[in-house]
């Protein structure tokens, strides 16, 4: 019979794999990722547009600060 750190090795490798699956569609620069039952499409534009403004105002608080949050609440 199989131990209970089997199990939860096995468990454990198949959720990382899952997760750097989905970490790897969220992360390309394509418009449309899909892999198995899972399918991405982003609007490359506006992170291109997002990236840009980063890389011209390196110093601006929402440049910092990704979904709008003031300094004030980040905590």
């Amino acid at each position: 019979m199989l131990s209970e750190v089997f199990y939860l090795t096995l468990v454990a490798t198949g959720s990382g794999l899952i997760l750097k699956i989905a970490q790897m569609i969220f992360k390309s620069k394509c418009k449309e990722a899909s892999f198995c039952c899972f399918r991405v499409i982003r609007d490359t534009d506006a992170e291109e547009k997002e990236a840009e403004f980063r890389i011209l105002h390196p110093h601006s608080p929402s440049a910092s600060l990704s979904n709008g949050e003031s300094k004030d609440n980040m905590f």
